[in-house]
């Protein structure tokens, strides 16, 4: 969470947290993968998130706070996921804890370096609660580690000088490797400022969105998959926060472009975090996996068996982000209540932990396919009612494409109105999609009102008419554009808080039935 670096994490903890696993029974890749998950979940972990939380505030133009807000959920569900992989591991191979011998004493050993947690709460303090600038914070936080440090030696030593001498060399080493762990960073920042810039300058990021528009058309799932491949290949190698810059920089506003024109509206943080995760899997995924590999160094294990295993144990963390990006709740935005946000959190964390389970062919017993299909779908039922809800109940309804019949509409303003229109560009055609959101007028109101004029022309419905002071100019509708898909919210819709009873009924009945199946610990 703090090292700034997967690979990192994973040497550091590794080489204490690998012992202890295999001791009590885990295979060395299997050690070897639960480490890297848990290294790699260490950078989406707020406050720090492997130091992308600061850039990610600058790119997104918002504060550091805002950032922390919508990355704490699923970083906090994905790692109680990790938690529960871990225990089902130890159900399937019949595994034991520690002896109380071996376990060492954790009052003793918490209160031996909570004088650490000094400067992380000085850090969190100056960014959260003073709302400095980050260079700011980390800089006192940073002279508050070497005050504690220098207090931490001078109390443990006996001899004042020895401890002073033990407290110099330890503070310059820490700026020596701080130093040169940025060296690396730095320049990969630099380099993604170039990159861009020529983004910007050539026309590359409009091209980049063409070929993946064309690809992948109206089809949002393809979209997500091109995505997903080109932030695994641009991450490959990279630290966590230049591996962000670069994958940003190239993929961001490709997809909330695309996004919008297959009809989805995809907030800018819910890109950037989607983008982020996804760029982190490639320290996991083989050929390049360099955390794999650290951890296998250490395990004694196979790279690529651990790499494949580590893969398995991250299914939890790579469904999040595509799960937020269509229930944008998962990142807190929207949510107006203590009692919404504990819904979100409770049944997000059912979902993530029942998916976790079908993924391991494990709940209570070994579970058998149809369970495995069962539990899948009763977590797709938590972490996205609204998907669910949409197969029985769609949200929008869809309106017959004529002039004479949208022209004439008077719309609910408490429901949502989905434009979607196709634009004949020089590039070719270019999709878009233009919301009226609820709450833009006070009373019913129909297009006239909204500043748009529809014509019939051949055989399409066509943007005739623009009033240069009404609200459709301002959201960028042009004359010419050709409407393609015309959306009302369906008003009769229940709330999709309604489908969480029925996928909660589902899973007793199978976790029961799964309770009752004999099943032995695998071998």
């Amino acid at each position: 969470m703090i090292s700034g670096s997967s690979i990192a994490n994973t040497v550091t903890t590794g080489t204490f947290t690998i012992p202890i696993m295999k001791k009590t029974g885990f295979s060395q890749e299997k050690a070897g993968a639960i480490e890297v998950s848990s290294s790699v979940n260490g950078q989406i972990m707020p406050p720090v998130m492997g130091a992308a939380a600061f850039v990610m505030a600058s790119f997104i133009g918002v504060t550091y706070f805002e950032v922390v807000k919508h990355a704490f959920l699923p970083a906090i569900i994905s790692y109680i996921a990790l938690f529960y992989i871990s225990h089902l591991e130890a159900l399937k191979l019949g595994l034991k804890g520690m002896d109380d011998a071996d376990v060492p004493h954790l009052k003793k050993t918490f209160l031996s370096g909570l004088h650490f947690l000094i400067p992380i709460f000085v850090l969190i303090f100056l960014l959260v609660y003073m709302r400095y600038t980050a260079g700011f914070s980390i800089f006192y936080a940073t002279l508050s580690l070497i005050l504690v440090n220098l207090v931490s030696r001078i109390i443990k030593n006996p001899d004042f000088k020895t401890g002073l001498i033990d407290w110099y060399n330890q503070t310059i080493v820490g700026l020596q490797k701080g130093a040169i762990n940025m060296v690396g960073v730095g320049i990969a920042i630099a380099t993604a400022g170039i990159i861009v810039g020529a983004v910007g300058s050539t026309g590359l990021s409009t091209n980049l969105i063409i070929v993946i528009e064309t690809i992948a058309r109206d089809n949002v799932i393809i979209l997500i998959l091109l995505t997903i491949i080109l932030c695994l290949l641009l991450g490959m190698g990279l630290p966590t926060t230049a591996n962000y810059v670069v994958v940003a920089s190239l993929m961001a506003t490709v997809l909330v472009d695309v996004g919008n024109a297959s009809g989805f509206i995809f907030p800018l943080i819910a890109v950037h975090l989607f983008v982020f995760y996804f760029g982190l899997m490639a320290d996991v995924t083989p050929p390049v996996g360099l955390a794999s590999y650290a951890a296998a160094a250490i395990s004694g294990g196979d790279p690529l068996r651990t790499g494949l295993q580590a893969i398995w144990y991250s299914l939890r963390t790579g469904i999040l982000p595509i799960v937020f990006l269509f229930n944008h709740e998962l990142l807190l935005i929207g949510v107006d209540s203590i009692w919404q946000a504990l819904l979100v959190i409770v049944t997000s964390l059912i979902g993530i932990l029942v998916f976790t389970a079908a993924t391991q062919q494990w709940f209570i017993n070994r579970l058998r396919w149809y369970e495995i299909i069962a539990f899948l779908i009763i977590s797709l039922s938590f972490l996205a009612p609204d998907y669910v809800l949409g197969k029985f109940y769609p949200k929008f309804n869809e309106q017959k494409l004529s002039a004479e019949s949208i022209q004439n509409l008077s719309f609910d303003p408490s429901k949502e109105v989905h434009i979607k229109v196709t634009r004949i560009t020089e590039y070719g055609e270019r999709y878009k999609l233009f919301v009226i959101d609820k709450g833009k007028f006070e009373n019913n109101y129909n297009l006239e009102e909204y500043g748009v004029t529809l014509v019939d022309q051949n055989d399409q419905l066509t943007v005739d008419k623009l009033n240069w002071k009404g609200e459709a100019k301002k959201s960028g509708i042009q004359m010419g554009d050709i409407i393609s898909n015309f959306k009302i919210e369906n008003p009769e819709r229940p709330n999709k808080a309604i489908v969480y009873p029925f996928a909660l009924l589902f899973l007793l009945v199978f976790g029961y039935l799964n309770y009752r199946s004999k099943s032995s610990p695998a071998t």
